[in-house]
């Protein structure tokens, strides 16, 4: 089939940003929500878009990361949606481990209105952030410092591994339709399992857009968490897993 002009240009969009959404299509080219989304299934059919709740995902590759500062403008309105209702769910005074991830990042800022926090992460800009409030304590894995401000290695898989906490607050880059938690990251996987494995309990947050997602390391499945906090209603087959699995969903 031969692409529309439009149609050329939201590609264009979605390869550049990793993501739009159909508010973002609409304002960009004037037309009508009907048009986009028609435009998207078109896309999608042809397998050159994938498509979420809202919007519309590229179908990048499955052994490299969209660029840090990309993620961090993806979905931007659904992260602080998830991260708000997260951080509902944290008491004052608990322990944390939090994860690398432009999600978890949207979490911590939520967290500065709670009191007595003792926080373990490797991800240096949850660390700067939550380091700012006075009775929080904050402590930071040591490893080898990536460019998006995550640590990864041996050295931080054993530093998580001396603590037991209250919660894990992670992210995740992908989640396949049988439910396996993907990154492209085999080192930073490492230390997300650590992080789940050493807590009481495990929230992951997820929007819409990483559900399908491809990524090539396998963390685990999904059920390894206690929580699952998403901004749209997954697949029919995930909400099943989650179910028989007693994992509870967070629609927000």
């Amino acid at each position: 089939m031969t692409l529309a002009p439009r149609q050329h240009d939201i590609l264009d969009l979605a390869r550049e940003r990793g993501y739009v959404s159909i508010d973002e299509l609409v304002q960009a080219f004037g037309v009508t929500p009907q048009t986009i989304r028609r435009d998207i299934n078109q896309l999608a059919e042809q397998g050159l878009l994938r498509r979420t709740h809202g919007g519309a995902a590229s179908e990048a590759s499955s052994t490299q990361n969209t660029a840090y500062a990309m993620r961090a403008g993806q979905m931007r309105d659904e992260k602080q949606r998830i991260a708000q209702a997260i951080a509902a769910h944290i008491p004052d005074h608990a322990s944390l481990f939090i994860s690398i991830g432009t999600t978890t990042e949207a979490i911590a800022r939520e967290l500065l209105n709670h009191k007595g926090l003792k926080i373990i992460t490797n991800n240096l800009h949850v660390a700067a952030q939550l380091s700012a409030k006075a009775d929080f304590e904050v402590l930071v894995a040591g490893g080898t410092v990536r460019g998006d401000g995550g640590i990864v290695g041996q050295a931080a898989v054993d530093f998580i591994q001396q603590f037991k906490v209250d919660y894990a607050l992670v992210g995740i880059s992908g989640i396949d339709d049988d439910g396996s938690l993907l990154d492209f990251d085999y080192q930073e996987v490492r230390v997300s399992q650590a992080i789940i494995g050493n807590a009481r309990q495990a929230f992951l947050a997820a929007d819409s857009s990483k559900f399908g997602r491809n990524a090539v390391v396998r963390l685990g499945s999904i059920t390894l968490v206690d929580r699952v906090f998403t901004d749209a209603t997954p697949a029919a087959t995930i909400t099943r897993l989650l179910t028989e699995n007693k994992v509870h969903l967070d629609v927000v």
